[in-house]
């Protein structure tokens, strides 16, 4: 059984795509899934931004410096991430993990605030329709008021590393990568991605 506890904000919230990572298929035995539990949850003072070029995300801290010319001093104090944490994840999960996530990204620890409006894995089906109803529970927590976050949680989540010039100024859209982009990321060759 696995103890590893991990926020993530992008592709990885959609179940079929951390299963193909984690066990090469996006739809891995019933045993497998049951290991894991997923709830919404917010990450503080980080943004996401969409990654130039590129389907996925990137987060950065809120404040954080930067020399690039012509990049924007005032920071939103009260920026936020939704995003899922993901507990029983495996040291061999982990390792898979590491290697998706690339030298784009480094593993740091944070503290996110789980959503009362928690799904755990066990209420969920095993068939696509009910992952569905996770994915938008999810989106539907990110309209949630503050208020209803709960508990906090310590959690590793990868941050993005390789230059805010990579990063574009606007938020990453999970609805839009979920209707132009995920079927092929749940499709694709490991070696394409």
């Amino acid at each position: 059984m696995g103890g590893n506890v991990l926020f993530f904000y992008g592709t990885l919230m959609a179940p079929q795509i951390l299963y193909r990572v984690i066990h090469g298929s996006p739809n891995p035995e019933p045993w497998q899934k049951a290991l894991l539990t997923f709830k919404p949850a917010i990450l503080h003072g980080y943004r996401r931004h969409r990654v130039r070029g590129a389907d996925y995300p990137g987060i950065v801290a809120v404040g954080q410096t930067t020399t690039e010319p012509g990049a924007n001093a005032s920071v939103d104090s009260t920026a936020s991430v939704l995003g899922t944490v993901v507990s029983g994840l495996t040291d061999g999960d982990i390792h898979r993990l590491d290697i998706f996530e690339g030298s784009e990204y480094e593993k740091g620890k944070v503290k996110v605030r789980v959503l009362q409006e928690s799904l755990d894995r066990q209420d969920v089906g095993l068939d696509g329709k009910d992952t569905d109803k996770h994915l938008r529970d999810v989106l539907d927590a990110a309209g949630a008021e503050f208020a209803d976050e709960g508990e906090e949680v310590e959690a590793a989540t990868y941050v993005y590393v390789a230059g805010r010039s990579r990063l574009e100024d606007g938020e990453w859209d999970f609805e839009a990568f979920k209707r132009d982009k995920m079927a092929w990321w749940v499709g694709a060759d490991e070696s394409e991605w």
